[in-house]
């Protein structure tokens, strides 16, 4: 079933900016375009709270370049600090002193936040209803300080404290914050931008915690060149790397399923985090072990779903199998993978 919304092509983006340029972000950020796109659909009234990280370097002053209020927080304290103004808007309200203020409160963490240091206050956070939004922009790494390994550093890639790659993989972050059964919890990606504002826009009908991940192409600390970041961000979507999905109170629904999901190596071999899967001897089984891990995700996904990969040395195809196929972006899964 179809939904409502006011974003059907990008010709309905706001024209309205929160986010000027020249900001002392890297070039190519991946970050900063999904932050500029969050803004435009939550509008003027977003109160802003940081924790060390990446996107902490848009409130330094003068460089400042955001058009909104923000707050800085120690590293795990964000949810806490998104608590009091949260708290504070609305015995405002109780006094009288405000009326219906329509303020959102924005909380932007990087991964590190996220799936490590900042996690159990998230976590009580989501528990309590928390009434505000969480956005995390995930370049897989702690990048503000170095790039070294974080929860969120997929296999084989390499940091300035896993130089030969990483061993692990990274934490589903996703089913970490649906497991608390959450209001809404979504992914986001910068090269599909229609699919982000029309996910800003739907979590906005709901009272509690809306969370966000997006992945933050980062060439800094990935050695990817800067003007192919929304390139490299499609490439993640297209790969299968990066699912773009949604969970309302639990339930899932993919809003993209590429239909012709590109190999991985496409992916892989555009980053120098990953340069020693190809030189100077070719690592197939790490290249084939994470095509097989993205293969896996889609494979359960297909069960729920019903349809089929045909794969050939192009990539993966879709093809119909047993359920409205042609509808496959609208289809809802159960709660659980």
């Amino acid at each position: 079933m179809s939904e409502q919304t006011s974003f059907k092509t990008l010709r309905d983006t706001p024209i309205s900016e929160y986010l000027t340029p020249g900001s002392p972000l890297c070039g190519g950020c991946g970050g900063e375009i999904i932050v500029k796109l969050a803004l435009k659909a939550l509008g003027s009234k977003t109160i802003l709270v940081s924790v060390p990280g990446c996107l902490a370097l848009f409130e330094l002053y003068p460089y400042t370049s955001l058009k909104t209020p923000m707050l800085f927080a120690p590293f795990p304290a964000g949810p806490a600090a998104a608590q009091g103004i949260v708290d504070g808007i609305e015995a405002l309200v109780s006094k009288g002193r405000v009326s219906n203020p329509g303020a959102k409160v924005l909380l932007l963490t990087g991964d590190g936040a996220a799936y490590d240091i900042g996690l159990q206050a998230t976590s009580a956070a989501i528990h309590r209803g928390l009434d505000f939004y969480y956005l995390c922009y995930d370049n897989e790494a702690y990048g503000n300080t170095g790039f070294q390994f974080s929860g969120s550093t997929p296999l084989a890639a390499s940091t300035s404290t896993t130089p030969a790659g990483s061993g692990l993989r990274k934490k589903d972050l996703f089913e970490i914050w649906r497991a608390h059964n959450p209001p809404y919890v979504a992914t986001v990606a910068a090269s599909r931008p229609v699919d982000l504002l029309r996910k800003f826009e739907k979590a906005q009908r709901f009272r509690g915690p809306k969370l966000f991940i997006a992945l933050g192409v980062c060439p800094t600390g990935w050695g990817s060149d800067p003007a192919l970041t929304v390139r490299l961000d499609k490439l993640a979507v297209e790969t299968g790397i990066f699912p773009l999905k949604e969970a309302v109170y639990g339930r899932v629904r993919h809003t993209y399923i590429p239909r012709s999901r590109k190999p991985v190596e496409e992916y892989l071999r555009h980053q120098r985090r990953f340069e020693h899967l190809f030189k100077p001897v070719r690592r197939d089984d790490l290249i084939r072990q994470i095509q097989e891990d993205v293969d896996r995700y889609w494979e359960n996904v297909r069960e729920w779903v019903g349809y089929a990969w045909h794969r050939n040395n192009k990539g993966s195809h879709l093809r119909a199998g047993g359920g409205g196929c042609s509808r496959l972006h609208q289809e809802k899964l159960p709660s659980r993978l």
